[in-house]
């Protein structure tokens, strides 16, 4: 009978410990959407957030490849979730938070990414005549927004002198315009350019 007791014991235990053993293995790839390539060279970390806080504490770090292919596997724990963080030198960040409910233990669980390069729109205005009354008014009408870098995308206004210019964020090789008028007057227009990726295109506006 205590040998009974003994190995059904033995069972039990071993079920128990088996039950939360296992590696979740995380793979896919990060796509550099301007160039249309890997996202070689980016950093990628996995953190993990216990059940009831908002601590992320770091599982492991990888430096992607030329393919910007990715195979990433840890222990499975019961967890909040999993936060996939990717960063690179002037692209825009990735961060992604994947639950504890979505990942499989039996299956790869397969999570593509994508960013794309930065590039900035240096917005120069000059007024070559200025008078107390001069009222410019613009609003941007092609360009990224939404970040937290990104310039406003409600209408702007000036007044009297100016002689500025001030940077906006973008996407690399995509455009930037913005559309202005001058109040009371009949100057108005579009200003554009393709912003270059990695580097700053000037938007020129003088009246």
């Amino acid at each position: 009978m205590i040998k009974l007791l003994f190995i059904f014991t033995l069972i039990a235990f071993t079920y128990s410990c088996e039950k939360g053993t296992g590696d979740f293995v995380l793979k896919g790839k990060v796509s550099d959407l301007t160039f249309n390539t890997g996202l070689e060279g980016a950093e990628m970390k996995i953190y993990k957030v216990p059940i009831g806080t908002t601590i992320e504490q770091l599982i492991e770090t990888i430096v992607l490849s030329t393919d910007g292919n990715y195979n990433i596997s840890f222990p499975r724990e019961k967890m909040e979730k999993y936060v996939v963080k990717i960063t690179k030198q002037n692209y825009f960040s990735i961060e992604e938070s994947i639950f504890y409910s979505e990942l499989s233990l039996e299956d790869e669980n397969i999570r593509n990414f994508s960013t794309e390069a930065k590039s900035w729109a240096a917005i120069r205005i000059i007024n070559n005549s200025p008078t107390n009354n001069d009222h410019l008014r613009y609003i941007k009408q092609a360009g990224y927004q939404g970040c937290a870098e990104c310039c406003p995308s409600v209408e702007q206004n000036y007044y009297g002198a100016l002689d500025t210019t001030f940077y906006c964020i973008n996407k690399g090789n995509t455009p930037y315009s913005i559309y202005y008028w001058i109040v009371n007057t009949n100057n108005q227009g579009l200003k554009e350019a393709t912003t270059v990726a990695f580097d700053t295109t000037e938007i020129f506006l003088a009246y």
